[in-house]
């Protein structure tokens, strides 16, 4: 008679407790034990509960490889949805969870752990960076588009039936696997379990099909994906977009919003659309009698960027620092020679121009110059120059939220995650790499389609595109879309803006992502030793294939890799993934409402054609081509929840140190499985609570004694690269690492520039207000300062 200890621990998310009768079966390689009922006086699986159960069996089980988990009624009580975060075992005396040491490895136990580890050269992107895929890379524009891969509808799978044999004493002896190994195991499940049935949670340990020896576990792993392709099963969203769940389709738990998430977001939301309403601007189609009465208005949503957009809007250096670090900093590129359509000579701009400079602030609305499409210029009336520059910013505003957002950030970030539910299982390294950054993202993304994108829906009655529109210019944006901007490095090189003085977000994106690329790497070495075992991957494959036709729509020409044939290429695309997921959507989002909910800074739309003359206009005239007042609050209020940070935020500033000696997995025999038992060296424990909606995600710390809780809601990469992300939030960033950079123009020298981090722009930083990585450094404005801007002045 053997015995095994269980201990069950249940999530800390309210009503993540249950009531219903809970039962386990332990599946080894020597057998499975009997169906054993946990249950013990009192309530057993409350909210937050750390419950332990003995499992008694008539011989040792061998190595462990699952955990079936039963929930079925208990009396006459309703049934209750149940969160489990981990199931953890542990063998008899509680030190072993199998075989004695007769049966096992015992001469390999006192064999040494290897203490050494490899340096894993990085390249930070300096060279050109291959994704080891034979479509190409996107660098060339090709002419013609070489014909697309049909997307054919996605067929019925036929299902796996169940494992029933293998009861107790069935199982052969003699397997290799049945040697000794330490204690506890680990069986991560981190999902809600509903309604009655029954569960199998697989061995914490990462590993690759070609390292999944044991038949019944390439079963449950090909039994898994069946069901996840059933379970979310994709569909065009509209001609040209990427792929995503059809219409309608009911979200489970696991992949919608945590309740502190879904709380800031929809209570952020009543209150702005409250205000708004009290102030009885959603029912008035005017136009804004004056910019100060619209400044009065933006003040109830004060933040100090906020503060500074109002103050500066009309200046022309301002203006140009958007495009550098703000919220759409993808966008320029530079620019060798004048194009043939540009006939602005120096005479024209000679008085806007400082000395050495030339042709630098000119605009024009047309490609085609003539009498009716006039070169606007600073020196023109100053309400007719800023409504050439609102003209600007406003096609700028539906680019930015059209293409570098929603396509980038959302719609590709949605492929991202979906493919990984679908086509890699739980214990797949690559699938415990991405889940902690791809929270949320399907959730988000059917909140779109329903409340933004759809028919009568706020892009149809706030921004000048319309719904028809916007999915127009994303499908363009995504025909046009090479596999080379996504990879951050690449884009940089290709638009030509490496190295150039004040450009923050390219040095601190920069930054982030070598940070992310040195992990990534690091820890795929451990399962890819070679370029073969990428090829020969079948999970990992069909990954990547997948992402290539629903998400880029089988186009050769985009570059994006339908298949990967080298580790390096492996480490590219996984990190072009954690960053668009990450990084990027926090540079292109948190900061949104600061610089864009101002009507003058960022027209949603425009109510008047564009200027055909250079005659004069007023402050009246020029209100009267923006917004109106209903459709500002419109945009104000979707931005305000837009820009909202969940409850249970941890910012990397405030990351405990992390412990190096804490394990992703069970402490595994080094005869056994030796690339697993050496990633503690690379990754700690993940956090409790952000990975609560990912099945299969590692284990969580409290297994190990005298190892500090890690923080909720913290992604994988920052809590173990903490040091030097850390170094990346602070405000001396810029002057340590850009020495002699110019300081930018001021135009009101008693008040900092939130987009310039220079110590002598900016002498007592604050931490960044908008959470993005453009380097938006704020400050409050002294009280002397005027909070109302004047009119635009005409320069000198």
């Amino acid at each position: 008679m053997a015995a095994y200890r269980v201990r069950v621990r249940t999530g800390t998310a309210p009503a993540a407790g249950t009531s219903d009768a809970i039962a386990v079966t332990l599946v080894g390689t020597r057998g499975r034990s009997p169906r054993t009922p946990l249950d013990r006086w009192g309530p057993d699986f409350v909210c937050g509960a750390v419950t332990e159960y003995t499992v008694h069996v008539p011989r040792p089980l061998g190595r462990l490889l699952l955990v079936q988990v039963h929930k079925g009624p208990c009396g006459g009580l309703p049934e209750s949805s149940w969160y489990l975060e981990t199931l953890s075992v542990w063998g008899q005396f509680g030190d072993t969870a199998g075989d004695t040491a007769e049966h096992g490895d015992s001469e390999d136990s006192g064999e040494e752990e290897e203490d050494s580890e490899d340096e894993v050269t990085e390249d930070e992107g300096t060279e050109d960076e291959g994704t080891g895929d034979s479509e190409g890379t996107g660098d060339t524009d090709e002419e013609e588009e070489p014909e697309e891969e049909e997307l054919e509808e996605e067929p019925e799978e036929e299902e796996e039936p169940e494992d029933t044999e293998g009861d107790i004493g069935t199982a052969t002896t003699g397997d290799p696997d049945d040697a000794a190994h330490a204690g506890p195991f680990h069986f991560p499940c981190y999902r809600w379990l509903e309604g009655y049935g029954t569960w199998e949670l697989p061995e914490g340990t990462a590993t690759t099909p070609a390292m999944e020896r044991h038949p019944r576990l390439q079963r449950q792993r090909r039994r898994h994906l069946v069901q996840q392709r059933r379970r979310y099963r994709l569909a065009p969203f509209a001609p040209g977009l990427p792929w995503a769940l059809p219409h309608g389709t009911p979200l489970d738990p696991d992949l919608s919003y945590s309740l502190p998430k879904a709380t800031a977001f929809y209570l952020r939301g009543s209150a702005a659309n409250l205000e708004a309403k009290l102030r009885g601007f959603l029912a008035r189609p005017s136009s804004w009698p004056s910019v100060e009465a619209m400044t009065r208005v933006f003040r109830c949503f004060h933040t100090p960027v906020t503060e500074y957009v109002v103050q500066h809007w009309q200046e022309d250096a301002f203006f140009g620092e958007q495009f550098l670090s703000g919220v759409n900093p993808v966008l320029l590129r530079r620019c060798p020679r004048l194009p043939p359509n540009f006939p602005v000579t120096a005479p024209m701009v000679a008085p806007s121009l400082g000395p050495g400079t030339s042709l630098g602030r000119e605009m024009e609305l047309s490609q085609h110059p003539g009498p009716d499409s006039p070169i606007f210029l600073p020196g023109d009336p100053p309400w007719l120059w800023a409504l050439a520059k609102a003209w600007v910013r406003s096609a700028e505003f539906h680019v930015h939220e059209g293409l570098t957002h929603l396509l980038r950030a959302h719609l590709l970030g949605e492929v991202f995650a979906l493919a990984t539910l679908r086509q890699l299982p739980p214990q797949h390294p690559v699938f415990k790499l991405l889940v902690p950054h791809t929270r949320f993202t399907v959730q988000i993304g059917a909140l779109a389609r329903r409340f933004l994108l759809n028919p009568g829906g706020v892009f149809d009655r706030a921004v000048a595109l319309g719904r028809r529109g916007l999915l127009a210019l994303v499908a363009r944006g995504l025909r046009e879309l090479r596999w080379r901007s996504l990879v951050l490095p690449r884009d940089l090189r290709h638009r030509g803006v490496t190295g150039t003085a004040r450009h923050h977000f390219g040095h601190d994106a920069t930054k982030v992502w070598g940070a992310i690329r040195r992990f990534v790497g690091a820890l795929l070495a451990l399962f890819y030793p070679s370029d073969g075992a990428v090829r020969e991957d079948p999970e990992l494959q069909a990954w990547v294939r997948e992402i290539f036709r629903r998400g880029f729509l089988g186009r050769r020409r985009s570059g994006v890799p339908s298949r990967l044939d080298t580790v390096r290429g492996l480490v590219t695309f996984v990190t072009t993934i954690i960053y668009t997921c990450s990084a990027h959507h926090a540079a292109t989002n948190s900061g949104q409402f600061e610089l864009s909910a101002f009507p003058p800074n960022a027209p949603a739309a425009m109510r008047e054609p564009p200027p055909r003359s250079k005659a004069a206009l007023s402050e009246r005239e020029f209100l009267a081509a923006l917004p109106a007042m209903n459709t500002t609050a419109t945009v104000l209020a979707v931005l305000w929840v837009l820009r909202n940070e969940p409850m249970d935020l941890v910012r990397p500033q405030t990351h405990p140190k992390p412990t190096p000696k804490t394990t992703l997995g069970p402490q595994n025999h080094p005869k056994t499985n030796p690339k697993p038992h050496r990633i503690h060296k690379l990754h700690p424990n993940p956090p409790q609570n952000h990975l609560k909606n990912h099945p299969g995600t590692p284990n969580p710390p409290q297994n190990h004694p005298g190892t500090p809780n890690p923080p909720q809601n913290c992604p994988a990469v920052l809590w173990v690269l903490r040091k030097e992300l850390m170094d990346l939030v602070r405000p001396q960033t810029h002057p340590k690492t850009h020495p002699g950079t110019p300081n930018p123009p001021q135009n009101h020298p008693k008040t900092p520039n939130p987009l310039q981090n220079h110590p002598k722009t900016t002498p007592k930083p604050t931490p960044n207000p908008t959470g993005s990585t453009n380097s938006i450094q704020a400050q409050s404005h002294p009280k002397n300062h005027p909070g109302t801007p004047k009119p635009p002045q005409k320069p000198p």
